[in-house]
Formats: C-alpha cells, structure tokens, sequence
C-alpha cells in the first residue's frame, strides 16, 4: 500500500475521526438528524480540510512556530468563509439546515489537528490525501448516523419513504438523546468486530477495523499499526 493510498484507509478506517478518535463531536452529534444533512456537513469539511491541509503545507517552512496556532486558524476561516458563501449561494436549503454549525467548522478539532499534526511536517500531496482521507471519513461516519436516525426517527432515508406507513416513528431519535444512541450503538459495533478479529487471532484485520482509543494519549504509537 503505498503512502497516498494509505492516508486514504487510515481516515476512513484505521483513524476514523468518528468513530476511532472521537474528534468533531459537536457537530456530529448536532446536524445528523437527517442523512443529507450529514453528507452536507462532512463533505462541507472534508473542502476545508484539504484546501487548509495543501495550503498550510506550502506555508509550512514559512510560518514561525510561535505564530503557527493562529496561522491555522486564519487559514481554516478563509477557506471556511468560501465554503459558506458557495453554500448559502447554491444550496440554501442545507445551509439553513447546518445553520451556525457551517462556521464552527473553523474550529473543528479535526481540522486544527491534522494542520499541526501532519500537515505542518509533510509535503504538499500526501498532505491533501491526508485530507481527503479524514474529511471522508468523516462524512462516511456522519452519514452513517445520519442514516439511523432518520430511518427510526421518521422512517426516511434521504427524505424517501422507506418503512411502511404504517410504521410509528421513534422521534427520540431525531432529538439530541438519540444522537448519543446511535453513535455509541455504532461505535460499539465497530469494537465487537475488533474484538472477534482479535479472538480469531487475526491481528492484521483488528489492526485494520481500528482500536478505539485516542492516538494521541496512547501508550503504543511506536508499534500501533494506526501509526505506521
């Protein structure tokens, strides 16, 4: 697997920001009422990721270190001001639907955090599949509970009919409360198939499903395949 390839599979699977390191949970939690909503809000992030991540970067070698936090965030909030304006512009509907949640993009801890933990010490290109691997991963994990929600809360998925009629809606799921269900249901799914991985003795496909811990406080990071 080559490093492009590999930053792609890490975001989406090994270090999902959703479902692995926990990351961007505001909004997670916030928008996914409906599955269109969710892609809107990843898709929203996954543009500013990579554009912040290639120009952050190019910039790498330029920006003092002392300076380099607010750097980020000048960046990030001007990619994130375009990203609005094109929002508000050509699809009003879903911005009303994310509402402030557009511009709280500029602090999303997955964005700040790629920009100081990969981005700033690596060229341009793997840099941006670095994006592109995260953003989708989070648009993947947001889709997801965007799914659930929306199928139980209102028996829709992307506002199609998919469960008779007759089917008495579970509205605590498009309520905040059922945001943290889903999202813990999940992620708990995800650690069972680590688990059943690891019982098997398949050490390689639990490494790929991911750990669920948080790479960052880990004790492992020099033998932790997530790293590698």
């Amino acid at each position: 697997m080559n490093k492009y390839t590999e930053r792609l599979y890490n975001g989406l699977v090994k270090e999902n920001p959703t479902f692995v390191l926990m990351l961007g949970m505001c909004p997670t939690l916030a928008v996914t009422t409906s599955a269109i909503n969710g892609i809107g809000m990843g898709l929203s992030t996954t543009v500013v990721l990579v554009l912040s991540n290639m120009l952050i970067s190019m910039l790498r070698k330029i920006i003092p270190d002392s300076v380099r936090m607010p750097a980020f965030i000048v960046v990030v909030a001007s990619f994130v001001t375009i990203v609005q304006f094109l929002m508000e512009g050509f699809v009003p509907s879903l911005y009303a639907s994310l509402g402030i949640y557009i511009p709280l993009i500029v602090v999303n801890c997955i964005i700040l955090g790629r920009a100081e933990s990969y981005a700033s010490k690596n060229p341009v290109l793997p840099s941006m599949f670095d994006g592109i691997g995260m953003g989708l991963g989070f648009t993947f994990g947001l889709t997801c509970i965007g799914i659930v929600r929306e199928l139980l809360g209102s028996g829709k998925v992307f506002d199609i009919q998919v469960l008779p009629e007759s089917y008495e809606p579970i509205t605590i799921f498009i309520l905040a409360p059922g945001a943290f269900f889903v999202l813990a249901c999940l992620t708990a799914l995800q650690n069972v198939m680590k688990k059943k991985a690891l019982e098997k003795g398949d050490v390689k496909k639990a490494e790929k499903i991911g750990c669920g811990t948080n790479c960052a406080e880990c004790g492992k990071k020099e033998t932790c395949g997530n790293l590698k």
